[in-house]
């Protein structure tokens, strides 16, 4: 049959995965093709995770026609390899991570195909065991399948749902997606080992061969020897040390060989793990060859000569502090920096090839990160934390035992600080403020401009204690920087109003684009930036006693944070005027772009200056 007589499915019309039980082999690798090229088209114009959709085509196709989703469940981990899983279950791609359209991880609210949520790594075999255990505990009969990736499963939460599964009778489907990457190359011993399985499923079919043959007696016998080689002789990886079945290594891009795979694992009564090799990003070479993790999650490209869209003109904030730290790391021989995988997304690649003994990727292992800091600081290093945001979460009770309790210095770059736009709930970076605001012995900052910055690196080496730099994801909006002399816990006065009626405290670069506003429409109000979230200028706040109406404007973290923080002391010391917050509510924020979000929650500029003349 040529390929010209192959059927050829229209993927922007499927309703179901029904369709994959008639297609042929031939006709399968013809679908992947096209969803590879339809992905690769789609976030070209989007953005959105491309490499990890690549690798697990194939793999998604193979995991639809095997198992039923109306009934069994599948957990995506991180899930934000689950588009070709979006599309054999009937979802429009075409509004990809807009406001209003198809998220970029699974959603429940989305589809009854979609079983859980996630945007975080290694939940998915907790998860797992949960729905395993509420399966048996109601006597019903589904498979529950955790689909994680090698970079995933070294994480503490990972391996700890791993050691239940091993123990319990509740069985779950663990397919190990073994790329050889996480967000770029994945770090540790485990990394190591799982790139050395050895495929067992001989060993599964002939231990029974053997047990027929031979008889109890002598299997057991030769099971005896073969633990003692093991033991011995063998390195062992951890799977075989949990004692699970093992079916694998499996060519993940041979859609027959894991249908195979995939129905001998539904014969098992235990738990057992599905070992497949994949190449991530795999059929655009761009992708493929990348170790660094540049194709992991992309913004607009040109899909012929696999170059990134990019506005040369202007400086992420990313990168501001990456120019930073490297400057920083020379002067400082005492600092060493640590990573939680996510280097490539702070630009820190170069850093890893001039400090190769002082830059650490620890792999996704935030609390870990943290808690080896506190050994690093304790030992007369200073740890330089290069955190997003929403993964900071995860290390609370570390930054609050570990750290801030015994006094310890560490600085902590927190980025994608504030809203972030297209990856929604999961993603934001809103809370931080919040509950870094409720552990003693912290200092939280966030800059506004480049000289800011620079200030706020180097005063961090001088504190025995957590020092946070927050800053976002966002291009450096380029203003006059009149030189200044910073003080600790000093905020800065960048506008004072011919009256005492409007004030505004403003934390983030935005102040710098309400300054330019208040200045040049002649805006009688008095603006403080807010260089200091914690500790606060007492001063300056004595001073906005005077006013009739004060502002707190945060954009960057929930009304919890800063804004509650100082209305809660402007109260305290009697404050009897008007104070309006203008902050992001406290909830969970859904994708849009981030001007969209800002516009939504009335913390535009417009709708600040509004603000302002309503109080005239």
């Amino acid at each position: 049959m040529s390929k010209k007589e192959l059927r050829k499915i229209d993927i922007t019309k499927i309703e179901n995965p029904d369709f994959l039980h008639d297609l042929s082999y031939k006709e399968l690798a013809l679908l992947s093709e096209d969803i590879k090229n339809y992905i690769v088209n789609l976030t070209s114009d989007l953005g959105g995770h491309l490499s990890p959709n690549l690798g697990t085509i194939d793999a998604t196709i193979s995991l639809c026609r095997s198992f039923n989703f109306l009934n069994d469940k599948i957990i995506f981990d991180v899930g934000h390899q689950c588009y070709t899983y979006k599309i054999l279950t009937g979802r429009n791609l075409e509004d990809l991570r807009k406001k209003g359209g198809t998220s970029g991880f699974q959603k429940t609210s989305e589809s009854p195909y979609d079983h859980f949520e996630a945007g975080h790594s290694s939940t998915s075999i907790s998860v797992a065991n949960g729905m395993a255990i509420a399966r048996d505990l109601d006597k019903k009969n589904y498979e529950v399948i955790a689909f994680i990736g090698d970079g995933s499963i070294v994480n503490g939460l990972a391996l700890e749902g791993l050691n239940l599964a091993a123990q319990d009778n509740h069985k779950i489907i663990i397919v190990l997606n073994d790329n050889d990457m996480s967000i770029n190359r994945p770090v540790g011993g485990l990394s190591k080992a799982f790139r050395k399985f050895s495929n067992s499923a001989f060993y599964i079919k002939s231990k029974s061969f053997i047990a027929r043959v031979f008889g109890k007696r002598i299997s057991a016998f030769l099971a005896h020897v073969k633990n003692w080689f093991k033991r011995h002789l063998i390195s062992m990886n951890l799977f075989d040390i949990l004692e699970y079945k093992m079916i694998g290594p499996v060519n993940g891009h041979d859609i027959k060989a894991m249908d195979k795979a995939f129905k001998q694992a539904k014969k098992f009564k235990e738990s057992v793990v599905v070992h497949i090799k994949t190449v991530k990003g795999h059929g655009y070479k761009p992708a493929e060859e990348d170790e660094y993790g540049k194709w992991h999650g992309v913004n607009k490209f040109d899909v012929e000569s696999g170059q990134m869209i990019k506005d040369k003109t202007k400086k992420s904030w990313s990168v501001l502090y990456k120019e930073e730290l490297d400057k920083s790391m020379a002067k400082h021989e005492e600092a060493v920096i640590v990573v939680p995988a996510t280097g490539t997304g702070s630009h820190l690649g170069i850093l890893f090839q001039k400090y190769p003994d002082r830059i650490i990727d620890v792999g996704i292992a935030e609390e870990h990160a943290v808690t080896m800091s506190g050994g690093l600081s304790i030992s007369g290093k200073h740890p330089i934390i290069s955190i997003y945001s929403t993964f900071l979460q995860r290390a609370y009770d570390e930054i609050h035992h570990d750290i801030a309790r015994m006094n310890l210095g560490a600085t902590f770059l927190v980025d994608r600080s504030g809203l972030v736009g297209e990856d929604g709930e999961t993603h934001q970076g809103i809370y931080d403020e919040a509950f870094l605001l409720s552990i003693p012995n912290t200092i939280i900052s966030m800059a506004s401009n480049q000289k800011e910055a620079e200030y706020l690196l180097e005063e961090s080496y001088k504190h025995n204690c957590p020092f946070f730099i927050r800053y976002p994801k966002e291009n450096v909006v380029e203003n006059n920087e009149e030189a200044t002399c910073y003080e600790f816990g000093q905020w800065l006065v960048l506008n004072e109003a011919t009256k005492k009626n409007v004030a505004i405290v403003s934390v983030g670069p935005l102040t710098r684009s309400l300054e330019r506003m208040i200045k040049d429409e002649k805006i009688d109000a008095t603006l403080i930036l807010a260089l200091f979230i914690s500790p606060v200028d007492m001063d300056k706040v004595d001073s906005l006693l005077a006013y009739k109406n004060i502002i707190i404007y945060d954009a960057y973290a929930t009304e919890n944070g800063f804004a509650r923080y100082l209305e809660s002391i402007l109260t305290e010391k009697g404050y009897k005027g008007n104070i309006i917050l203008k902050a992001v509510p406290n909830t969970y924020v859904k994708q849009a772009s981030v001007d969209e979000q800002r516009e939504e929650f009335s913390l535009d500029l417009n709708s600040i200056k509004n603000c302002i003349n309503l109080l005239k």
